[in-house]
């Protein structure tokens, strides 16, 4: 659940930008500004609010960075018209140089320190019961609980709501959703901003649990999540499954030293390492080819055309 939350919600960011029709590429960029962003807010605040309150609070200044970084790439892609994959790179490129110019401006150095309390030793009641105790409900962050409330919400929000239709409506035929009404640059900048909002909270729901700073990097969680948000094919159900698929890829890479049979094997940490990124091309190969993208996705709307 480690590995596999962060991949979650930043993939569901993904899921809605991509439905209203626009790629967002920079998830990972988003990803490294949120983390940035909350984790320094973190450093800064942590002897003023403890506990969880600050986790929390964390939580949405990184979604309020990403909603600040995505809208660069929503004007760019939307009122400019301009490439979306360019934009998105842009911002892939541009986060790491800010965040560690950033930091060593306020901090001194590039890495960013805070103090990881956060660890839920065990809820009670539900850290009793058998088998699903230990596996969710001991020794947890509560990220992953906010990660399957996402998972939840993004599924009403999306296939029980207008706004939800509206959303899809955009991403599949944008000028059909036009003459009845829908503003579509409205439809994709929403879409957009709740996109860099998740991605901005995974960046920190990803740094938490498994670090005790932040050194300008997501180890590439982003890409790793639009790998996932293609897996599962734009819906959030199957979305979850591939990101607990990722997860337990990367798990396998950071505790093979613990399984006897990989111990044995003799082969390079590196080999190890490469487990998430090699099943990422392999699936990927294998699952591109029955893409159920948004018809619409990556055009940019012109209200002229018809």
């Amino acid at each position: 659940m480690t590995f596999a939350i962060p991949l979650l919600v930043v993939a569901l960011g993904g899921l809605f930008a991509e439905r209203s029709g626009i790629v967002n590429i920079a998830l990972d960029g988003i990803m490294i500004i949120g983390a940035f962003a909350g984790i320094l807010f973190m450093h800064m605040m942590q002897f003023t609010v403890t506990g969880q309150g600050i986790l929390l609070l964390s939580l949405v200044v990184a979604a309020v960075s990403g909603v600040v970084i995505s809208l660069v790439h929503a004007f760019a892609s939307i009122n400019m018209k301009a490439d979306q994959t360019i934009s998105g790179t842009a911002i892939n490129t541009f986060a790491p140089a800010f965040a560690i110019y950033v930091a060593r401006m306020l901090v001194g150095v590039q890495q960013v320190t805070f103090k990881n309390d956060f660890l839920i030793q065990k809820v009670p009641l539900l850290g009793d019961i058998p088998v699903l105790g230990p596996m969710f409900f001991q020794k947890a962050y509560i990220t992953t609980y906010l990660g399957i409330a996402i998972l939840v919400l993004s599924w009403v929000v999306l296939y029980k709501t207008r706004f939800g239709l509206r959303l899809r409506a955009c991403g599949e035929h944008p000028q059909a959703a036009d003459s009845v009404g829908i503003n579509v640059y409205k439809m994709r900048y929403a879409g957009t901003l709740i996109s860099g909002a998740l991605a901005g909270i995974g960046g920190v729901i990803f740094v938490v649990p498994t670090s005790v700073n932040f050194n300008a990097t997501v180890s590439g969680y982003g890409f790793l999540a639009l790998a996932v948000l293609i897996f599962g094919q734009w819906k959030p159900g199957r979305i979850l499954f591939a990101a607990i698929f990722f997860g337990f890829m990367k798990t396998l890479s950071v505790t093979y030293a613990n399984i006897p049979f990989l111990a044995g094997l003799g082969l390079s940490s590196d080999i190890y390492k490469m487990i998430p990124y090699v099943a990422t091309l392999i699936v990927l190969a294998f699952t591109s080819k029955k893409s159920a993208a948004p018809r619409a996705e990556g055009i940019p709307y012109d209200k002229g055309e018809r």
